[in-house]
């Protein structure tokens, strides 16, 4: 029975995709480390839970209201474990009000730590805390529903990729600085990307229920320039952000990861409204994103020790 309870909410929160908050917050721990010689790291355990507390409420919320909505239920040309939702809703594994009952308990921890950290850190905290919550919670929660207005895609950048990697840092140092900013920038494209090219399974029953994404909006077909041009600016800043002295040299490591990302590319350039056969670049976008995070990390580390 316990072992059941485990599985069926490490479905509901998507655990195996938790390196969206985990990798930035290690990121801007390992920088502050590697610019200033110091590494609390009480405040990055909490940093580290605050983020993850974070985004199973997104994820959760997002749930909830996708089913509210009707767009999981319609939706029949999902990839899992990529595109449309948990399914837990509709598999009745979970009930609807238990979904959302986690969301709002994961972001009140994500909200208690974040407080503490305010009184011990400082305000920064706070207001990035205030943003990542209301925009994780009201990203498909109406009235607001961020994701109708076509900006869901920047504010899941913004979030996942500069918010975490610059409170990380802030939390470690109390200031912010513009390295943490630009090494954050390959993160946001990425993360975006790959809420991105979730959307092209996903386009259908988004548009039906009038959850107006950008792959919605701009039709599958038009939509691959934008996914090119996230995953193609996730690898121009590494480059421009190293020769400008703005992030590490030894960031040119993570472009190890472009012959997972050209293949996803090739993949979405083909295969951009067949959903099956789209699933390979749903994984590599995934994979890109998480090897980039963790190879900027060896960089900063490899700097640090040399």
């Amino acid at each position: 029975m316990l072992k059941e309870f485990r599985e069926n909410w490490k479905e509901a929160v998507r655990l195996p995709f938790f390196t969206a908050s985990v990798v930035p917050v290690i990121l801007g721990a390992v920088i502050a480390w590697e610019r200033t010689g110091s590494f609390h790291w009480d405040y990055f355990i909490l940093a580290l839970v605050a983020g993850v507390a974070l985004q199973a409420g997104t994820n959760l919320s997002n749930d909830y209201f996708d089913h509210l909505s009707g767009t999981d239920d319609r939706n029949v040309q999902f990839v899992r474990p990529y595109t449309g939702g948990s399914r837990v809703i509709q598999k009745a594994i979970v009930p609807a009000q238990q979904i959302l009952q986690a969301a709002l308990l994961s972001f009140a921890v994500g909200g208690l730590i974040g407080l503490y950290l305010t009184w011990a850190r400082g305000t920064m905290v706070l207001w990035f805390g205030l943003i990542g919550a209301f925009s994780g919670f009201f990203y498909t929660a109406p009235p607001v529903r961020l994701v109708a207005t076509g900006l869901g895609e920047l504010l899941v950048g913004v979030n996942f990729g500069v918010l975490m990697t610059l409170g990380s840092y802030y939390v470690q140092t109390r200031t912010l600085a513009w390295e943490p900013f630009v090494a954050s920038v390959p993160l946001a494209c990425l993360i975006s990307a790959v809420l991105y090219i979730n959307e092209f399974q996903d386009a259908a029953a988004d548009g039906a229920v009038g959850k107006n994404t950008l792959v919605v909006r701009l039709g599958r077909q038009r939509a691959v320039a934008g996914y090119v041009a996230l995953v193609a600016g996730a690898y121009l800043v590494i480059v421009v952000g190293t020769l400008l002295r703005a992030i590490s040299p030894f960031a040119l490591i993570a472009l190890l990861t472009a012959p997972i990302a050209w293949t996803a590319v090739r993949t979405t350039r083909a295969h951009y409204d067949d959903y099956l056969k789209l699933a390979p670049a749903n994984a590599g976008t995934v994979m890109a994103h998480m090897l980039v995070g963790l190879l900027l990390v060896v960089g900063y580390a490899i700097e640090k020790v040399i």
